[in-house]
């Protein structure tokens, strides 16, 4: 899943607190196969350095790059790979894009052995657990240092806080390329013919749960590998609500984190929309990507908590007319004490440079040309999501409302981003999946959730053997 994983797209299910991917078993370590960042042997490159070659890529080298194959496909890297390969100042070189929906059972083997690929996209549900490789990866800094392919220097060229999902214990290891919006999505031409309210807060729900049924519809509806999508939506916001008092203790696993009054109080809205019938039965038996059409093709739901993957997954499984837009994620009342347009907005599909990779210049001249304004402008165009690259989607967004509306979703928070990343960092998504689909279902009580879910939290705080990342 990925739920993105294997069949099911990546962008499904990881990024979020209710995406967080299914990693590496956490006692599983790697850091004995490899040195400290920087002691792996292909990291000058063997070629020359200058302005056009910032990072010394060898003449006619090879890139060996592994890319997720899920909700974005791996065209998009492949495009990069063309024009890379254009490149005259790189006087040859080439990368060839192998895709992938197991990177961990695949590339664990090759990081043991110390051939690691020199480009990987770290994706899925089957992606490799940070908590195992951090000293096995290159600090990616001098990549955002460097000048894009139109020359100008890349650091300038990107959205706010782009480095914070990749940086761990204070290293940026991992460009993450998409930017990604994590929001509530719905059709406006069915709101705007149906005279539904957008809302504007969690108190909005239960009258627009009433409006939907009245017309014979459902306010949400789930997948089974979706479920922790409304964990997502739960957690984000009541960040949004209150800002670090709840976010600080559920990243570093505190105890008594689900019990905030702010998560607590969205829990119990939640428990009376689903007791009012206002979530579509059956959920926890359906496919998620089937669900997700039944809200995006069938219009039997109004809302649906998705990232910003969701046009690009479901593009051949939406109605005509559609007219797919997305609102951030909503604070539980009025009283908000983060400032208007708060969101979670995180960089998403994360890149890695392996120290011990053969051609690890080459590696970071491909995310070189990926982040150039052509190849993030062919992207965007191509999946309707925006990447890290600022000013590469136009007035029109190629078409996209759901696009338009994530750029207008960005520009009101600015710099008033957050992103959560316990989840994925500890792998505790399979986990609470079945949590919440019992809890979605209606079989589970706000009291019984709260008590699950810290469960699982203390079981990872108190395991010796995981390794604990600060997270501020």
């Amino acid at each position: 899943m990925e739920t993105r994983d294997a069949s099911i797209s990546r962008r499904s299910l990881l990024r979020g607190a209710a995406l967080a991917a299914v990693m590496v078993p956490l006692g599983v370590s790697l850091a004995s196969c490899a040195g400290p960042s920087g002691s792996g042997g292909g990291n000058a490159g063997g070629g020359t350095k200058s302005a056009d070659n910032p990072f010394g890529v060898a003449a006619n080298s090879k890139v060996d790059a592994v890319i997720f194959d899920g909700g974005y496909g791996v065209d998009y890297v492949e495009n990069a790979a063309k024009i890379m390969g254009g490149n005259k100042k790189l006087d040859g070189a080439t990368a060839k894009i192998s895709p992938s929906t197991k990177i961990a059972q695949e590339l664990q083997p090759r990081f043991v052995g110390g051939n690691p690929p020199d480009l990987i996209d770290n994706s899925g549900a089957n992606s490799i657990g940070w908590n195992t490789i951090l000293d096995q990866l290159e600090d990616l800094s001098d990549v955002l240092e460097s000048n894009n392919l139109e020359g100008t220097k890349i650091s300038d060229t990107l959205y706010g806080g782009v480095k914070d999902p990749g940086t761990f214990d204070g290293k940026f290891v991992a460009i993450n390329y998409f930017m990604t919006v994590f929001g509530l999505w719905y059709s406006a031409s069915l709101f705007e013919k149906d005279g539904y309210k957008v809302p504007t807060s969690w108190q909005d729900l239960k009258d627009l749960g009433a409006a939907a049924k009245a017309k014979g519809k459902y306010l949400f509806v789930w997948g089974k590998e979706a479920a922790t999508y409304y964990q997502t939506l739960v957690i984000d916001s009541a960040v949004i609500q209150s800002g670090d008092d709840v976010r600080l203790p559920l990243e570093n696993l505190k105890e008594n984190c689900w019990s905030h009054p702010t998560l607590q109080a969205i829990l119990t809205i939640l428990y009376d929309l689903i007791q009012a019938g206002y979530m579509k039965p059956g959920g926890s038996g359906t496919q998620f990507t089937q669900a997700q059409s039944q809200w995006s093709l069938d219009e039997a739901a109004l809302l649906y908590p998705s990232g910003s993957w969701i046009e690009n997954e479901m593009k051949k499984q939406t109605a005509d007319g559609f007219k797919m837009m997305g609102i951030p994620e909503l604070p539980l009342d009025d009283k908000q004490t983060t400032p208007k347009g708060t969101m979670r907005a995180e960089a998403g599909e994360p890149f890695i440079v392996p120290t011990k990779a053969k051609n690890a210049a080459g590696g970071k001249e491909l995310l070189r040309t990926m982040l150039s304004k052509d190849a993030a402008t062919w992207t965007s165009q191509q999946k309707f999501a925006p990447t890290i690259v600022k000013g590469t989607v136009p007035d029109d967004a190629f078409g996209s409302t759901a696009l338009a509306s994530q750029i207008k979703m960005l520009d009101a928070a600015g710099d008033n981003v957050f992103t959560i990343k316990s989840t994925n960092l500890y792998g505790m998504n399979s986990d609470q999946l079945p949590i919440w689909n019992s809890f979605l279902d209606g079989k589970m009580t706000v009291d019984e959730i709260t008590k699950q879910l810290q469960a699982l939290v203390d079981k990872v705080r108190n395991d010796s053997s995981v390794k604990k990342i600060e997270i501020k």
